[in-house]
């Protein structure tokens, strides 16, 4: 049994509930996946899970017939393999990501998956984040050290991976690689279990910003800008650079690095009308979403139909072209 249908059980089985006390269910028997909406996340304390909560808080009240809801996930790599099994409706990846599953490339490899956009959001940016007193200044000292490169089968550890092969390391042989949680590698970077963390989130990313903020000098960001043409030459124009700046986090200065855009994905077989719907939520309601998180603000109906690689539903073009 799929998590997905032990889910939907429980669901119904409240509903049954709810209407054998007089109550009614705010779902359609004719809307799609009997009007349950799935969203996978990612970590606890990232962006995606307040964001994807936003989103479905929008979906609840501005989407009659549906109902929402949403999941904490391992992130980009698992999303997208539980939204091409069913098991999730909506999905947030990492462009990057989600370029691989299209192509049947990378964690996907010679399995393509059926996946589309609703809209290119804000860009991720890439945290390295080590002790101030440690000797390690370059993504290269990270040889032989304890690094957490995200959960498994997240964005994070895609691109983590990447920029430690460009900085000519082997991601499993010359370093400990780690494969934990955000909430996990915050916890044991303070203990000193790890060396360094990557991470790559909107701003400020709420774990991230603990960690730096509760200990004033004791770590810090290493620039990663440095290692954008070798990603660029093996992975294309995805990748591009940006600055961490002080202010994000309160930290001693600002921190050149590498940043690749988000997407929100559906499935190619989600219906038109409902693919058209859920981006108008998204738009219409913007306003409501960047009171969840800032980062909600820094993408635009314009912006956000700029998906390539990744190609558009054909439910969000429609919304894009105003027909």
């Amino acid at each position: 049994m799929t998590t997905r249908v032990r889910r939907l059980g429980a669901a119904l089985l409240l509903v049954a509930l709810v209407a054998g006390c007089g109550g009614a269910s705010s779902t359609s028997d004719d809307a799609w996946h009997g009007g349950r909406i799935f969203l996978a996340t990612g970590n606890t304390t990232g962006v995606y899970y307040q964001l994807g909560g936003g989103y479905a808080d929008l979906i609840n009240r501005h989407l009659p017939g549906y109902e929402a809801r949403a999941e904490p996930t391992g992130a980009s790599v698992e999303n997208i393999n539980r939204l091409a099994n069913g098991d999730m409706e909506i999905a947030f990846s990492l462009a990057d990501t989600a370029a691989d599953a299209i192509a049947g490339k990378g964690a996907f490899e010679g399995k393509p998956q059926q996946v589309r956009a609703l809209a290119r959001i804000y860009s991720n940016y890439t945290h390295l984040i080590v002790r101030t007193n440690s000797k390690i200044k370059t993504v290269a000292d990270l040889r032989g050290k304890r690094v957490s490169t995200g959960s498994p089968k997240s964005g994070t550890d895609v691109i983590a991976g990447r920029l430690l092969t460009a900085a000519g390391l082997d991601p499993d042989r010359d370093v400990r690689r780690l494969n934990l949680s955000l909430p996990e590698t915050v916890k044991q970077i303070r203990a000193g279990t790890v060396d360094a963390l990557f991470f790559s989130g909107g701003l400020p990313t709420p774990g991230i910003k603990d960690l730096l903020t509760s200990a004033p000098g004791v770590f810090r960001l290493l620039p990663l800008d440095s290692l954008q043409q070798p990603l660029e030459k093996g992975y294309g124009p995805v990748y591009t650079t940006s600055t961490l700046t002080a202010n994000v986090y309160n930290t001693a200065s600002d921190a050149p690095t590498i940043t690749v855009a988000n997407v929100i994905l559906v499935s190619a077989d989600m219906p038109d009308e409902l693919a058209y719907d859920l981006t108008r939520t998204l738009f219409e309601h913007q306003g409501e979403l960047i009171a969840v998180h800032p980062e909600a603000a820094n993408f635009t109906r314009a912006s956000a139909a700029l998906s390539e690689p990744i190609p558009l539903h054909p439910g969000a073009s429609r919304y894009y072209r105003g027909s």
